[in-house]
């Protein structure tokens, strides 16, 4: 049994509770704790160093979900366990009793999950678990993309950027980094398929893996505008913002056509407002395209929980 101290008791009894704390008391309700700790456990080691037992998975997999709500690099989450008692707590530890994980145990662990493919596991146990509630309907889909940055600068040790990243022009802005693709429920609004590509990689040429086989209905940007007579003859209502162009300008009726597939379609742009704000990923954090992938295939999964949680926690 673990010795409560006065910092425990002091923390039980201040007067407010953190916005943190309410947070984290969120995403420990909506969690589908158990069915992503069994896809993990068959490849999570029994042993540590020098035979002694290794951190609890469930304190690892909280930490590392941790480290993508609050955009915390692997040295920057180890002082958050020492630092702040709120994540402690959430993640099982206590700083008496325990022995922190430090920075490289807490970066085997994402290694791990990097290795296994388990991450894209994981998004799918928690897209189940969205389909079970009703949150998941299948029939209908938004299409969309997002370029995520990558360092553009050539002052490191290889002297070059990172190879799997590429350029491309958005309007009269260069970006250099990855697109984020995905594909979202229209009925909610949350993430059933995401691709990731380097930025100069079109959003029409992802459309086939986002698109589920039995969606009747597509909307989407001008991006995606030159599949429209294929949709058609497969049956499917192309929702997808005309495009104009020197030669046939856009009639008043396109217009009113574009305004009310953008208002359908807007709700898909919620997803990139979590990831990008609400959690802060705005730059790539690692080097080539499978290890950001694998981290973009968790912060989608927590992103659907996030945005479901009320329906989820009620």
């Amino acid at each position: 049994m673990k010795q409560t101290t006065f910092a425990s008791l002091a923390f039980d009894r201040k007067k407010k509770q953190t916005r943190r704390e309410r947070f984290l008391a969120e995403m420990e309700t909506v969690v589908p704790w158990a069915a992503l700790l069994a896809v993990i456990e068959p490849h999570y080691p029994t042993t540590g160093r020098r035979g002694r037992p290794p951190m609890p998975l469930a304190t690892m997999l909280r930490i590392y979900f941790m480290q993508q709500w609050y955009a915390l690099s692997d040295p920057a989450m180890e002082d958050a366990l020492y630092e702040i008692e709120s994540m402690r707590r959430f993640a099982g530890l206590d700083l008496t009793n325990d022995a922190m994980p430090d920075e490289t145990t807490i970066l085997k662990f994402r290694h791990l999950l990097e290795k296994h493919g388990l991450t894209a596991q994981m998004m799918s146990i928690t897209n189940d678990t969205l389909e079970q509630r009703g949150l998941l309907l299948k029939g209908g889909t938004m299409v969309d993309a997002t370029i995520i940055d990558a360092p553009p600068s050539t002052k490191n040790e290889d002297k070059k950027r990172d190879p799997e990243m590429h350029q491309t022009k958005k309007g009269n802005q260069w970006y250099f980094g990855m697109k984020v693709h995905v594909g979202a429920d229209v009925n909610s609004g949350l993430v059933h398929t995401v691709s990731v590509t380097p930025a100069n990689a079109s959003d029409i040429s992802q459309l086939a893996h986002l698109v589920r086989e039995d969606d009747r209905v597509v909307f989407g940007d001008k991006g995606y505008v030159n599949n429209k007579s294929d949709a058609r003859k497969a049956g499917v209502f192309w929702g997808v913002s005309l495009k104009a162009s020197k030669q046939h300008p856009l009639t008043e009726a396109n217009k009113r056509f574009n305004h009310r597939m953008s208002s359908i379609r807007a709700r898909v742009e919620h997803v990139f407002r979590v990831i990008k704000r609400q959690f802060g990923y705005t730059k790539v954090r690692y080097k080539g395209i499978a290890k950001n992938a694998a981290q973009v295939f968790s912060l989608i999964g927590l992103t659907n929980l996030y945005l479901a949680r009320r329906t989820l926690m009620s």
